[in-house]
């Protein structure tokens, strides 16, 4: 039966590609302010109970700003399509049938020792289950997502997660009845929720209340990344980061147009982010750098400040020279 989970980090990323092997992956580059990306994880989730030698993988793509940049994500939903670590196809926007078609013919594109287009062998449901409890550093079987528990105990531990700052991934196990029931047996635990972390049973939802209730949740699960990591990693994310409202495309205000005209004419390099797409981070970014407003310009980590600051130092030098002398 196929998997459906979600990465939060870029290790995480690399680990479910490696353990996919030769088997599709397919990778959904989203953003929880998308409603497009909602839908599509519908289709997903429809894909996977069809598609039972396929991995499919959830990335927040701003959350993985590495990743993103490394497979040039400038929108979403995006999916890549993935065989042996190796990207062999693309997918851009919300196109169900397109997604279908192509998840249907490169599952099968490789062939096999039962000749072009035969399935695999089927894998053995105790190395599936091993395979699953290690997707992720922290793993939850429960009842629906996280965003959409659908039983008042995977509600609940999925709260605490979120109230600690848990990093953790997460199996469906009304969406596979091999694995609800074969888990019960594998792990010796008649009940969902289960939380693995490392590959090794923490138990379900009155351990992690215990956990959490004796402080020792944090030491056992690992910490999901903090907004002033996530910032950090975003001001960095190019020499020269302009936070603004829109893009280099189109600037969706007034002050963004003018400092990108600006910006253009000085013949610097530098990459922006839509803080209209994000948020948290349009929030966020405000208290970091103890800046009230937009647009935000920031070079080597460091805030020069706003359209106004530009304007006045608006021949440039200086900011050549944070990269390199004039």
């Amino acid at each position: 039966m196929a998997t459906l989970v979600e990465a939060t980090s870029s290790q995480q990323f690399e680990d479910l590609l490696s353990k996919a092997g030769k088997f599709l992956t397919v990778v959904h580059f989203q953003a929880a302010w998308a409603p497009q990306c909602s839908q599509m994880n519908d289709v997903m989730g429809e894909l996977a109970k069809e598609n039972k030698h396929t991995m499919f993988v959830k990335l927040e793509a701003e959350a993985v700003p590495e990743v993103s940049e490394k497979y040039e994500i400038t929108s979403v939903p995006t999916f890549l399509f993935f065989k042996g670590g190796q990207k062999i196809d693309r997918l851009d926007g919300a196109h169900a049938p397109e997604l279908t078609n192509k998840v249907q013919r490169l599952s099968v594109s490789s062939g096999g020792l039962g000749g072009p287009g035969a399935e695999p062998p089927k894998e053995d449901l105790n190395e599936r289950l091993k395979r699953l409890i290690n997707a992720a550093p922290c793993m939850l079987f429960m009842k629906g997502s996280p965003q959409e528990p659908r039983c008042g105990f995977s509600r609940q531990i999925v709260a605490l997660f979120k109230d600690h700052a848990i990093q953790f991934s997460s199996f469906d196990i009304l969406s596979d009845e091999e694995v609800r029931g074969g888990l019960k047996t594998f792990s010796n635990w008649p009940t969902y929720p289960q939380v693995y972390v490392n590959g090794e049973l923490v138990g379900g939802l009155d351990i992690v209340k215990e956990l959490a209730e004796s402080g020792e949740l944090e030491n056992t699960c690992p910490k999901a990344v903090t907004l002033e990591h996530r910032l950090k990693s975003t001001i960095n994310r190019s020499p020269v980061m302009l936070f603004m409202k829109g893009n280099k495309e189109q600037a969706k205000c007034g002050f963004s147009l003018q400092i990108l005209e600006i910006m253009n004419s000085s013949g610097v390099e530098y990459s922006t982010f839509d803080i209209l797409e994000d948020e948290e981070v349009r929030q966020g970014l405000k208290t970091y750098s103890n800046w009230p407003t937009y647009p935000q310009l920031y070079v080597n980590g460091e805030l020069i400040g706003g359209l106004d600051i530009v304007k006045v130092r608006s021949d440039f030098c200086f900011l050549v020279n944070y990269i390199k002398p004039c």
